[in-house]
């Protein structure tokens, strides 16, 4: 039984930070590629970031570039979103999902396994 939970979700003002932490069990993960994608009130859900566990190549949203951050605890079983430079059109319930293959994805159909997600809320 594969299990993400997501934490670190918060209210934070306009250009501070967050990480959000997305432990996972149930499966190695060598061989796959997680992700993080958001819902904002009102929108679909959209891809964030991703990044491949094998050799840890990442892929970013052009909206989050520069800006956010994906990293991984290898002995932990944990992946990592730092998000820096809030803004507030970055408050959105924020997800992690497993993809059951070793490269990276933007779409959602193509991730098998969701965390419950976190919210997120930036104040102007």
């Amino acid at each position: 039984q594969v299990q993400l939970v997501e934490s670190g979700g918060g209210l934070v003002q306009a250009g501070g930070s967050l990480t959000l932490s997305c432990a996972t069990s149930g499966r190695a993960l060598s061989s796959y590629a997680m992700g993080w994608f958001r819902r904002a009130p009102g929108k679909d859900r959209e891809f964030v970031a991703a990044a491949s566990w094998s050799d840890f190549s990442t892929d970013y949203a052009d909206s989050v570039k520069g800006r956010f951050i994906i990293s991984r605890d290898n002995a932990k079983n944990t992946m990592y979103l730092q998000m820096n430079s809030l803004k507030p059109e970055d408050t959105a319930v924020y997800y992690c999902a497993l993809r059951l293959a070793g490269v990276t994805s933007v779409y959602v159909r193509q991730y098998s396994y969701w965390g419950q997600g976190t919210q997120v809320t930036v104040s102007s």
